[in-house]
């Protein structure tokens, strides 16, 4: 497992995100992840409008790759934990680091003035 294939994975992972394919983004997880799956998925802003792989760095047996990600409410960052399982990366943790909400759009609401 090196830099560039982890990167295509985590590429892979925020690809089936922006997609809105889950089943495909959960393939990239572990058994012990897919034992708390409902905690995981929780940590996502979905649906996803925007995701991109911030940082990615070796850890040991293992890589870290900060994910930015970005819902219709707010931003994350999440880091993810990489290892090889059965020669395939596959995110063995996740967590968040950062949490941002995104501003809404005014116009929306000053658009229906009240009582007409």
């Amino acid at each position: 497992m090196d830099d560039q294939t982890v990167r295509e994975h985590a590429q892979a992972f925020c690809d089936a995100l922006l997609a809105g394919d889950i089943d495909r983004a959960i393939g990239s997880f572990s058994q012990e992840l897919h034992r708390n799956l409902g905690e995981v998925i929780a940590l996502l802003p979905l649906p996803a409008k925007a995701a991109a792989i911030e940082s990615i760095e070796s850890s040991g047996p293992g890589y870290n790759v900060v994910l930015q990600l970005v819902g219709e409410t707010e931003t994350v960052l999440i880091q993810t934990r990489w290892k090889d399982r059965a020669g395939t990366p596959t995110i063995v943790e996740a967590s968040h680091l950062s949490r941002t909400a995104t501003a809404t759009e005014a116009v929306e609401t000053e658009a229906e003035p009240e009582g007409a």
